[in-house]
């Protein structure tokens, strides 16, 4: 057993995922969620709008040891995507491959080199922003950091732009301790900040207001009145983290090639991205975009945005040169 040679597991695994390139890792006990009636809540109040899916296996969603038979431990990691690049019309985390795939291979090789380790098959998975699992609230009982009030995890050596992900286990664990602390004080920045007040209170965001809401997720229109808050921005939005005070002092700059801008985004202004967005084909669409989280938008979410953001940009003239020198009109939602 390579942990008796060499240190306890706890100590091996973490330093492991160092390896492996996350930037955070934490143990801890799975058991019932701390947060479920407040999310249960949340989705009650209708703020989750469009996303149902969010409301899916409730059951292994209020403890976490159900998603996983037999699972007694989370290692749960964080990986930042460079908070210290400029902003733009992509919210920085989608800007190059998706998360994902990037996050859940990592987590995957982990769980390898634990088995090697143990010297034994170990049941486990990994999750990455895809199961019935509150991320935040492992991460808290891990130790990574405390519920900002723009409802972001906020580590206090490294702010809040990074991703997370966990890997359940069937193997007992020794447990850090949690973050109990809050140390947003008085602070209303990123309360403030939002252009569409998408915070109701401080941690209850309405995700029907919210800007990476209506542009990733928001199938239909969106609403006259708001157009004029989503500005320059064709996918997703950071405001709320880029004037929070943790990540003014402490963000990170990319260090991560595989979040690094991709040619069809990097260097280009809302303008220039928002005229190539709404001159593209489906093929067009899938060569740029392949394997990237923009793909959720699918092209016709993004040529809506890019439709509202030339519009905010007042340039209708510029909309309509696209439709004569393409051949491809933007379709009926961005028209």
């Amino acid at each position: 057993m390579i942990a008796a040679e060499r240190g306890t597991i706890e100590q091996l695994i973490k330093a492991q995922a160092y390896g492996l390139g996350f930037d955070l890792v934490g143990i801890t006990t799975l058991g019932p969620a701390e947060t479920v009636a407040a999310f249960d809540d949340w989705l009650a109040s209708g703020y989750a709008g469009e996303m149902e899916y969010l409301a899916r296996g409730a059951e292994k969603r209020a403890d976490t040891r159900r998603p996983v038979h037999g699972a007694k431990s989370a290692i749960v990691v964080a990986l930042d995507y460079g908070g210290r690049e400029p902003s733009g019309p992509v919210s920085r985390y989608a800007r190059g491959d998706d998360y994902h795939d990037v996050m859940v291979s990592r987590l995957r090789e982990l769980h390898h080199y634990i088995e090697t380790a143990v010297g034994a098959p170990v049941s486990g998975k990994p999750y990455v922003d895809t199961g019935p699992i509150l991320e935040r609230d492992l991460a808290r009982r891990a130790g990574l950091g405390w519920f900002g009030k723009n409802t972001m995890l906020i580590n206090p050596r490294m702010g809040s732009f990074f991703f997370l992900g966990e890997l359940l286990l069937d193997l007992e664990l020794e447990p850090d301790a949690p973050f109990e602390a809050d140390r947003c004080g008085s602070c209303r920045r990123c309360l403030d900040a939002c252009p569409t007040s998408a915070f109701r209170e401080p941690r209850v965001l309405d995700s029907t207001r919210c800007i990476s809401y209506l542009t990733i997720e928001l199938k239909g229109e969106i609403d006259d009145a708001i157009k004029p808050a989503i500005g320059e921005r064709v996918y997703g939005c950071d405001i709320c983290q880029s004037v929070c005070p943790w990540n003014v002092r402490f963000a990170r700059a990319l260090k991560e090639p595989a979040f690094a801008s991709r040619a069809a985004i990097a260097g280009k202004d809302a303008r220039t991205l928002s005229r190539e967005i709404l001159a593209m084909s489906d093929e067009d669409f899938r060569t740029a975009f392949k394997g990237s989280p923009m793909k959720r938008a699918k092209l016709g979410g993004l040529k809506r945005n890019a439709a509202i953001v030339l519009a905010n940009l007042g340039s209708e003239t510029g909309i309509a040169e696209v439709e004569v020198e393409t051949d491809h009109p933007p379709d009926s939602l961005s028209r």
